[in-house]
This record gives structure tokens, sequence and C-alpha cells, in this order.
């Protein structure tokens, strides 16, 4: 699976922590605040949201784009210590 990872940290601690985490798990940064990884799993997905859990707290906002879920896209989003996902579904136009 492709992983994106978008890091909005709301410290330099935070920040320390993300990135030794991302990088533990073969993350490669493409940007200033952007990391991918083209062939991780679910199970490492799982340990890796785990771990960001243990590191963040309040302040920090974090949001993975992930390719393919169940053959689509989906965005998940940690803000404010909670985890949200959006699955999107693509467009029918009706006749």
């Amino acid at each position: 699976m492709f992983v994106s990872v978008i890091l909005d940290p709301g410290s330099v601690e935070s920040s320390r922590s993300l990135v030794a985490i991302l990088m533990q798990y073969d993350f490669k940064k493409v940007q200033r605040a952007c990391w991918e990884h083209t062939a991780i799993t679910e199970k490492k997905l799982h340990t890796l949201k785990k771990d960001i859990d243990r590191v963040t707290d309040y302040y920090d906002t974090i949001r993975m784009y992930q390719y393919p879920v169940q053959g689509l896209m989906a965005v998940t989003e940690l803000e404010k210590k909670r985890w949200k996902r959006c699955v999107l579904r693509p467009y029918e136009i009706k006749k």
C-alpha cells in the first residue's frame, strides 16, 4: 500500500519524535513536511498509528493518504488526539 504522511507538529519535540518514527518505518522524506512509503503493509500501518499516538499531543496534526484501501483512496487524520478516516469513492454521473 502507498502511504503519504503530512506532519503539522505542535512542538519541536513532537516533530523530532515523529520524524524518528517515520524513519524507523523506512519512510522517505519527499518535501518539508511530507513523507512517503510505497509498500507498507496493513499490519505495519496499524503499528505505525499506535506509535504516532504514543508521541503526539493535543496540538499535533497528522494526515495520511492511503491507497488502496478496499480498492479506494483513504484519508486518515489525527487531530486533537482523535483519528478520523474518510474513504473517497469515485463520483458517478447519473443520467
